[in-house]
């Protein structure tokens, strides 16, 4: 977040002084006005670029195995653009790589859910899914595991056959 505050502010500085020198080479012609007006719309440009690069920016980084399983758009009135190109502001990235199966119960998978926002903290959830179901169970406070593998005091929920999450899991 400082480093896109830093940025900003050298993209407002740089658009002064381009202005200012156009400024210098017109013979000093362009109102007074002009420089500050430069300076803020390079500074607006470079915040709007930050919000719609920042998602390809952080998928590019995730590790091997991590793979993004829902993204989700936002649109607002404050940023009327957005109507038209929707930016992603947080997304759910699953990791496959190390997901766990039980031989004893074939169709259960227990994989770790990452959730990730443009100006928050990445979370990280473990999260039971019972594909034949279709029901998936948070297991954040933790889960007590019978003798044959199966979790005893899971909050099931239901969840769509086609939700993108328990596709990955479960096709993965």
């Amino acid at each position: 977040m400082f480093v896109e505050l830093i940025a900003t502010v050298f993209a407002g500085i740089a658009c002064a002084g381009l202005v200012m020198a156009l400024n210098i080479i017109t013979g000093r012609r362009l109102p007074k006005w002009i420089m500050p007006i430069a300076a803020g719309a390079g500074m607006i440009g470079m915040t709007i670029s930050n919000e719609y690069t920042w998602f390809d920016r952080t998928a590019e980084r995730l590790p091997e195995g991590v793979e993004i399983a829902l993204k989700v758009e936002e649109q607002g009135w404050l940023r009327p653009w957005t109507k038209v190109w929707p930016y992603t502001k947080r997304f759910s990235a699953v990791d496959t790589g190390t997901a766990r199966r039980n031989e004893n119960l074939p169709n259960q998978r227990l994989a770790d859910i990452y959730f990730f926002g443009r100006w928050s903290p990445i979370s990280q959830a473990p999260m039971l899914f019972d594909c034949a179901a279709s029901r998936s169970a948070l297991l954040i406070d933790g889960a007590d595991f019978g003798a044959d593998g199966a979790v005893a005091d899971a909050d099931w929920h239901a969840v769509p056959a086609d939700d993108p999450i328990l596709k990955l899991v479960c096709e993965g």
